[in-house]
């Protein structure tokens, strides 16, 4: 099953280096704003949240948690590929599935 847990808004777009700069290169002006827009609540009751630390990304849903991280020699120079990859890592790292499509996140959740 996929669940939406956000969108890209165009305030995170405004927030991208090329129209407010940032001197991370990681574009972390643009990951708060994409991470804020990060809650679901899913139908079995639990809720999907994610914070970021330095380049660490921690993802939760429910109890369990993943983290991940942004990696710009990796996964750069796109800033959103960037988010997306560590947030994809993370999402692994929980034991979910993770997809974008169309600038909005998905959740895959695993067969029960």
């Amino acid at each position: 099953m996929r669940i939406e847990i956000g969108k890209e808004s165009p305030e995170a777009i405004a927030r991208l280096p090329e129209n407010h700069p940032d001197g991370s290169r990681i574009g972390v002006n643009y990951a708060d704003v994409m991470i804020q827009g990060i809650h679901a609540d899913l139908p079995d009751g639990r809720t999907v949240w994610c914070t970021r630390r330095g380049l660490l990304l921690t993802l939760a849903v429910g109890e369990d948690t993943g983290e991940g991280l942004m990696r710009r020699l990796d996964h750069g120079p796109d800033l959103r590929t960037i988010l997306h990859e560590g947030l994809r890592e993370a999402a692994l790292a929980a034991g979910f599935g993770f997809a974008v499509e169309d600038n909005v996140l998905y959740l895959d959740m695993p067969d029960a």
